[in-house]
């Protein structure tokens, strides 16, 4: 059975989407709130990965965001999150130049964002990365890797510009 549990005082935008393809399902925690025109999804259809994702209590997220959870991807309690995040857990293999990039397979580690963050306007996740409680990540970041806890990270690349 497929599962989307949304909590109390929850409010989803204007043209946004919910979709839950697999058994892992979405849970979306009390107080939540997303912008309108925005995407979420555990998954492409019935055939994907069982991905899943988990977004804590008193959560905001703004307008345009886009998160397909082919793998885990966990957003922590007293999170906030600018307009246009984007969130990818899932990265293609590459490497044999003899076959078609799209046979070669896919990788699903999945997202991390801890508790307690500040993610600032059309930052990026893909596959594997994390940040943890209580950091910044500044607008248009690309974050590529797992950061400790309490630190500011910015660029593409992201990296760390100094603890909080």
């Amino acid at each position: 059975p497929k599962l989307i549990k949304i909590n109390q005082l929850c409010r989803i935008g204007a043209f946004s989407v919910v979709r839950c393809y697999t058994k892992d399902g979405i849970v979306l925690g009390k107080n939540f709130s997303l912008g309108a025109y925005s995407s979420l999804s555990n998954g492409f259809n019935v055939f994907s990965s069982p991905g899943s994702l988990v977004i804590g209590d008193d959560v905001g997220i703004g307008e345009y965001a886009y998160i397909c959870a082919v793998a885990p991807v966990t957003i922590g309690s007293d999170t906030i999150v600018g307009q246009y995040l984007s969130v990818h857990p899932q990265n293609h293999h590459f490497q044999d130049k003899s076959s078609l990039i799209r046979h070669q397979g896919t990788s699903e580690l999945g997202v991390n964002i801890g508790a307690n963050c500040w993610i600032g306007s059309k930052v990026t996740f893909l596959d594997g990365s994390s940040v943890g409680a209580g950091s910044v990540v500044a607008a248009g970041a690309v974050v590529t890797k797992a950061f400790p806890e309490n630190v500011i990270i910015a660029g593409n690349p992201a990296k760390v510009l100094r603890e909080r």
